[in-house]
């Protein structure tokens, strides 16, 4: 008959050996192993050096590929990384620098003549819930392409805009007290 002292002591054993063994085999990795962190939406922290020659009014990249927009006050002091929609395909996106020319509290939509040629029942929309541009709209130098929020929350986090950059109306209401006109923006 087998010794209930010696069961227990195999048994706890055994359990010591398998909780440890996944931290023993990552302390026997080479030390060249780097580890990327990342928070839970996979945003990837950004400098604003690697995309600008100096800060000026501030700065903003949108990165299509992580789906976040960061911010940078034109002090440095704040860096900021919000969640975004991106645009349905590439024929819709637009790449490159621009900046921010306006800003609207309450904006109005019209869809572009593109819009309206794929889906013909689109019409002009005022302020208010069912608004595409949400509660607050920045402007860019290029026509048509802004960086907005939206009433439809389901829409951040994927690719979803016919060009725009959105964001919950919240966190756009924060990003448009912080931008200034004449921020820089880098769309990649």
């Amino acid at each position: 008959m087998t010794n209930p002292k010696y069961l227990r002591r195999t048994m706890l054993l055994t359990t010591c050996a398998a909780l440890a063994a996944p931290s023993l085999a990552l302390a026997t990795q080479p030390a060249e192993v780097t580890v990327t962190r990342r928070n839970i939406m996979s945003f990837s922290p950004q400098r604003w050096q690697d995309h600008f020659e100096s800060l000026g009014k501030g700065a903003i990249v949108a990165d299509f590929t992580s789906r976040a927009l960061h911010f940078w006050s034109g002090d440095g002091e704040t860096y900021n990384i919000y969640p975004t929609s991106v645009p349905r395909t590439d024929e819709l996106t637009k790449r490159g620098y621009t900046r921010i020319v306006r800003k609207r509290v309450g904006p109005d939509w019209t869809p572009t003549p593109s819009m309206i040629e794929r889906n013909p029942e689109l019409k002009y929309m005022p302020p208010g819930p069912g608004n595409p541009l949400g509660t607050h709209a920045m402007y860019l130098d290029w026509p048509a392409y802004l960086i907005h929020g939206t009433h439809d929350t389901r829409k951040i986090g994927r690719q979803s805009s016919d060009g725009c950059i959105g964001l919950y109306n919240h966190k756009i209401e924060e990003l448009f007290a912080l931008t200034e006109i004449g921020t820089q923006v880098r769309l990649f």
